[in-house]
């Protein structure tokens, strides 16, 4: 799926990374607690959350993550763009909560780490 398709599964705003969004990502994380992301190791994934701070993009990157999708209507402050800028990850801001967010894209066929 790219992030084209997820902006307008999600009805997302894109806050950062606009012209990244042919990129194609396989599976996808939902979680606001970075310990569990760290233990969710996928290539080519995205993460979406309502924490927002600078270690979601600093676990972002460590994780090789795409994109980061904030839910519950979430905006990052103009540093953490920055910092997601620099390290080229798309930044969309959705209203939607993290429950529904997550059951869209999966019936959309985007699977979590444990799919086959």
């Amino acid at each position: 799926m790219t992030l084209m398709e997820v902006r307008s599964i999600l009805d997302a705003e894109v806050l950062c990374g606009e012209d990244k969004l042919d990129t194609e990502v396989l599976s996808a994380c939902g979680s606001d607690f970075m310990s569990d992301v760290l233990a969710f190791v996928k290539n080519q994934a995205m993460l979406l959350t309502g924490l927002v701070n600078p270690q979601v993009v600093r676990t972002a990157d460590m994780m090789d993550m795409k994109c980061i999708v904030f839910v519950r209507g979430k905006r990052p402050d103009e540093n953490m763009l920055d910092l997601a800028q620099d390290r080229d990850i798309v930044v969309m801001a959705s209203k939607l909560p993290m429950y529904p967010a997550c059951g869209k894209l999966y019936m959309a066929g985007l699977r979590g780490n444990y799919d086959n």
